[in-house]
């Protein structure tokens, strides 16, 4: 049950991600690989705010979004002067920088010994120690960022974001900020990206730089165009599939001296069907299955 709880809250946690991720990628059409740095960067703000001074969960959040948005913001003046495959490349470039900062600086971050003895997080007095209490916080954030996406989608300015998307001269000829735009989205998901930071440190108590390399956004990522761009409930089943189909990987009887490879080459294998069953391709064999429930 303890193995089941926790990759419940690993769906969790990459469902905000991706959904964070959407906003700017699926929204706007920003694709980012630079998202494992703000989610780094969450996580360290409240490491450091939490071992080093003392201060519990709850501050720690707006504190973590802060910085990541700020970071966001310098981030996007240099990167949105590219574009299309350039700015790919420029936010490639961001997170291995964002990487190297957390592997050396090491008064800060203590480089590759990590941040260890990451408190629990308190509320209404209590611990939040359980993995069943845990899953039901991270549900709470996962409802609460999924709400604001989705408002933000519907709002004017989420319109504004499809429209560059689609056509983005279009959208400057009717005199639409585009560079403001995406200036906006892009700081709005690295700032949303810290929240579950902040809750991945304090779940696992310890961090470390390889939490948060290049290959964790390129995989948040997977889960954003596997899910659907723009989609926020594909997200969800993206994440699902991407969690839990290596780990039922694990149960086929395979020969432990070919377990590891075989497994990767179905995974890989059952990851470009997905991807040639269309744009919503996981959603899509979920929903006859929720309709029928």
């Amino acid at each position: 049950m303890e193995y089941i709880l926790h990759l419940f809250i690993l769906i969790c946690f990459y469902t905000m991600l991706s959904q964070c991720l959407n906003l700017s990628a699926g929204f706007a059409g920003l694709i980012s690989l630079t998202h494992a740095g703000f989610y780094g960067i969450g996580a360290y703000t409240t490491a450091i705010l939490s071992t080093y001074y003392s201060f519990s969960f709850w501050p720690s959040i707006p504190l973590a979004m802060i910085i990541s948005g700020c970071i966001a913001f310098i981030v996007s003046l240099i990167a949105l002067r590219t574009v299309d495959d350039y700015f790919i490349i420029c936010t490639l470039g961001i997170q291995v920088i964002l990487f190297s900062i957390m592997n050396n600086w090491m008064d800060l971050t203590r480089g590759p010994l990590g941040i260890p003895g990451i408190p629990s997080i308190q509320f209404l007095g209590f611990s939040v120690e359980s993995k069943i209490s845990f899953l039901l916080l991270s549900l709470f954030f996962v409802v609460a960022i999924w709400f604001v996406l989705r408002n933000i989608s519907r709002s004017g300015f989420g319109k504004t974001l499809m429209a560059i998307s689609d056509d983005e001269i279009y959208s400057q000829s009717i005199g639409k900020n585009v560079y403001l735009a995406k200036t906006v989205s892009f700081t709005l998901s690295a700032m949303l990206a810290a929240i579950p930071g902040t809750l991945y440190a304090h779940y696992i108590s310890y961090i470390d730089p390889t939490s948060f390399t290049v290959n964790e956004s390129i995989f948040v990522l997977s889960i954003v165009i596997i899910g659907g761009l723009g989609n926020l409930s594909g997200s969800f089943f993206a994440s699902a599939f991407l969690v839990l189909l290596p780990e039922a990987l694990r149960f086929v009887g395979m020969p432990d001296s070919i377990a590891a490879n075989m497994r990767q080459i179905i995974y890989g294998f059952i990851l470009v069907i997905v991807m040639m069953t269309g744009k919503n391709g996981v959603q899509e064999l979920f929903e006859p299955a929720v309709k029928k429930s």
